[in-house]
C-alpha cells in the first residue's frame, strides 16, 4: 500500500508542471492559488513563489509545477524587460533612440534594417503607447504591437 501512495504521489508532482499559471511563473504560490483568477490571487502566488527561494528549489528539483529543462520564451523576456525598462523605454521612445529602445528592438527581433523606422514610428506614436491608461508592461506592449500591426513595415514584428 505504501509503494501505491509513494507512486501516485510522485506521478501527481510530475504532472504539477501543467498546472503552472504563464503569468505567475512555477512554485507553491502558483499551487496554492491555482484555478483562482484576479489580480490578487496572482499577486499573492507571485510574492509566495518568490518567497523562501521555493521557486529556486522548484526550479532545481523539478517540483513545485517547475521545470529544470524548462527555456525563457521570448514573450517572457520582452515582457520582464519591458517592465523592468520602462522608464528608459519611455524616454528612449520619446526621443527616439537610446539603447532600452535597441535591445527592445532586439528581443522583438527587429532587422538592423528596419529599427531606424521602428525607432521613428516609436516616438511619432509615444502618446498612443505611452497613454494614461497604460500603466503595466503588458498594457504598454499591447499598445506597441498595436502600434506595429498598423504600419506596413512592422506589422511582420508585431505578435
Amino acid at each position: 500500500m505504501k509503494g501505491i501512495v509513494s507512486i501516485a504521489a510522485l506521478m501527481s508532482v510530475m504532472a504539477l508542471p501543467v498546472l503552472a499559471d504563464s503569468d505567475t511563473g512555477c512554485g507553491a504560490g502558483t499551487i496554492l492559488w491555482a484555478g483562482q483568477s484576479g489580480v490578487v490571487p496572482k499577486v499573492l502566488a507571485i510574492t509566495t513563489n518568490g518567497s523562501f527561494g521555493n521557486q529556486t528549489f522548484g526550479i532545481t528539483t523539478g517540483t513545485l509545477g517547475c521545470s529544470p529543462n524548462g527555456v525563457i520564451s521570448s514573450k517572457v523576456r520582452l515582457s520582464m524587460f519591458t517592465g523592468s525598462n520602462l522608464e528608459h523605454l519611455a524616454y528612449d521612445m520619446s526621443v527616439g533612440h537610446g539603447e532600452s529602445l535597441n535591445t527592445l528592438a532586439d528581443l522583438m527581433k527587429i532587422p538592423a534594417s528596419e529599427k531606424a523606422h521602428f525607432f521613428a514610428t516609436t516616438q511619432s506614436h509615444y502618446g498612443e503607447i505611452f497613454a494614461p491608461e497604460h500603466q503595466t508592461a503588458g498594457q504598454i506592449l499591447a499598445a506597441l504591437q498595436g502600434v506595429m500591426r498598423s504600419d506596413t513595415q512592422l506589422s511582420a514584428y508585431a505578435s
